[in-house]
């Protein structure tokens, strides 16, 4: 990526004005694409996203394609998400490209294999957006002797720093509840 390059990010949310805001810092320009026609971010975010003279809206579009010369990316190809404008395509010069939408915990492998009566879905207790619900300050779940940690169980934070730390918990807490068993 050269210095002062055009950058992208995907996302239309905090995460995604965040980042954009962030990588202003090193792009001469930052497209935030968004794929519908308004944030879904905080107001203060969006006001952020907004008064950012580096930052760039563009309403309507998803990335569908990038192209480069082998070594480095050299463009976009975005196109429109307007019912009956969706052979619209633009080419858009960026340097660097960044999604940021959202997270989804892997727990699928966690999933019941058939409905069960009481209608879980997943083998431990998730919270509406697929989270593993673990009591605050612990790696405890809903069935005894099964510890989560790092991105399945913390939404706020969802970093590898905070996820190694948590990872360490839960294989200190599945230690004890091991020696407990003897």
């Amino acid at each position: 990526m050269s210095a002062c390059a055009p950058l992208a990010v995907v996302g239309g949310g905090d995460s995604a004005v965040e980042e954009a805001t962030h990588l202003t810092k090193y792009g001469s320009k930052v497209y935030l694409i968004v794929r519908r026609d308004k944030l879904r971010a905080s107001k203060v975010m969006a006001h952020r996203a907004f008064t950012n003279p580096k930052i760039e809206i563009l309403w309507n579009r998803i990335p569908v394609a990038a192209k480069g010369n082998g070594r480095l990316l050299e463009t976009i190809v975005l196109k429109s998400t307007i019912p009956g404008e969706e052979a619209t395509e633009i080419d858009l010069p960026v340097n660097g490209f960044f999604y940021a939408i959202g997270h989804k915990p892997n727990v699928d492998w966690l999933k019941v294999a058939d409905a069960q009566a009481d209608g879980a879905k997943y083998q431990v207790e998730t919270d509406q957006d697929g989270y593993v619900v673990v009591p605050p300050g612990t790696t405890q779940t809903s069935v005894e002797g099964v510890f989560a940690c790092g991105d399945v169980a913390d939404k706020k934070y969802r970093q590898a720093i905070t996820a190694a730390g948590s990872g360490c918990a839960a294989a200190l807490d599945c230690e004890r509840w091991l020696e407990a068993q003897e």
